[in-house]
């Protein structure tokens, strides 16, 4: 049996649920890029970016690396912001 980390796999089953239509809708042809993504996704947020961090659980300096493209977000941190662009709430709770 396979290991898989925990928290991916969590994020995993939470972004299956909370996309669960449109799973059924998209295709994807190719793998997206993470920067780019990463910009649609800070932006869908409307969180300024001490709120995105905390948000994230990582610090400011990290989402600055992530804008400026010298670092790019791993796929459970992209999976995280997706389920935060798809529920607002969300980053509320995890800012608690």
């Amino acid at each position: 049996m396979e290991y898989k980390e925990p928290m991916l796999e969590l994020l995993s089953s939470l972004e299956q649920i909370v996309f669960k239509d449109e799973y059924q809708k998209i295709t994807l042809t190719h793998k997206p890029n993470p920067f780019t993504e990463f910009e649609q996704l800070r932006r869908g947020t409307g969180l300024q970016t001490d709120e995105f961090a905390r948000a994230l659980g990582v610090t400011v300096a990290t989402v600055q690396e992530w804008e400026s493209k010298r670092v790019k977000p791993s796929a459970t941190e992209l999976k995280l912001m997706r389920l935060i662009q798809a529920n607002p709430r969300l980053s509320k709770q995890l800012m608690e």
